[in-house]
């Protein structure tokens, strides 16, 4: 019988102007990169927490390690405070107890977003059924509620659609049940691709989901979605320009109001003009076009 995987989880309070190169140094060590808590009321000082999760291995505290020598670095380049790194042991169970007591029914727009141990009843909207797993993406977050936002409203029926850094998948299963087809997904991380098939046959939509970015796609698409943190969208923008039909739709979001100006000149950089911008608890998403 194998033993059930043990996960260490690392939290670090951030200040706003100091969470996106916070997540930037988690994002390198963290299955499917981070994830960031805003608080419902804000202070003047740690008020984000900034979160990944990796495998409790031989390599593990090496990498907490690494993660704190970088973040000590960091207080040279007079950010907003930055908090004690804290590292606590999480099991499977443990981290399906937790999403059962934080994941909890949500209408985001056109969508009911649920997980599998609700009986919520959809009614008019559209039914996302969701076991995240190890792979970040609730709709809980921000940047997934204005992508869904976004997807409520932007024509779908027939487009082809690629979700850069699926996640859960619940970004691309919403494409595909507003009809969007075909659709293709694609994430760094084998626990995320893992999860978004899942969740695709969960919501009997036909989704190929490979390992890998951007890059790594062929083709053209008439919609691509993006939700991953700036430093990324600016690195990989040449990429999602690339898989961008003429006339078609770029959707990115995971980019803090602190790193705007420089995503938005990465992007523009790729000939993308933007088309929409939608800031939500100090985040920003754009819609684009080339």
């Amino acid at each position: 019988m194998t033993p059930p995987t043990r996960w260490l989880e690392i939290a670090v309070p951030a200040h706003a102007e100091a969470v996106e190169a916070v997540s930037e140094i988690l994002s390198r060590v963290g299955y499917n990169g981070i994830a960031v808590e805003v608080p419902l009321e804000r202070g003047a000082g740690a008020d984000h927490t900034v979160k990944a999760y990796l495998v409790e291995d031989a390599d593990a505290f090496a990498k907490v390690s690494d993660v704190r020598d970088a973040l000590g670095h960091l207080q040279a380049f007079g950010l907003g405070p930055i908090g004690e790194l804290v590292a606590r042991r999480v099991d499977d169970k443990d981290w399906l107890e937790s999403w059962k007591a934080e994941f909890v029914p949500i209408r985001i727009g056109a969508f009911l977003v649920r997980p599998t141990w609700s009986e919520a009843v959809a009614g008019d909207s559209v039914e996302l059924v969701l076991d995240p797993g190890m792979a970040f993406g609730t709709g809980l977050h921000p940047t997934t509620q204005q992508c869904l936002e976004a997807l409520s409203t932007l024509p779908l029926d027939g487009k082809s659609a690629l979700d850069v850094g699926t996640g859960s998948g619940i970004l691309a299963i919403a494409a595909a049940k507003r009809g969007a087809s075909p659709v293709v997904a694609v994430d760094t991380d084998s626990l995320a691709v893992g999860a978004a098939r899942e969740n695709a046959v969960r919501n009997g939509v036909a989704i190929p989901v490979g390992e890998g970015s951007a890059a790594d796609v062929p083709g053209r698409f008439d919609v691509v979605i993006a939700n991953i943190v700036s430093p990324v969208l600016q690195r990989i923008a040449p990429d999602l320009a690339a898989r961008l039909s003429g006339g078609g739709t770029l959707l990115v979001a995971g980019i803090s109001a602190p790193a705007e100006r420089a995503t938005r000149e990465a992007l523009e950089s790729a000939r993308l003009e933007v088309l929409d911008r939608t800031v939500r608890d100090d985040w920003v998403a754009l819609a684009l076009r080339r």
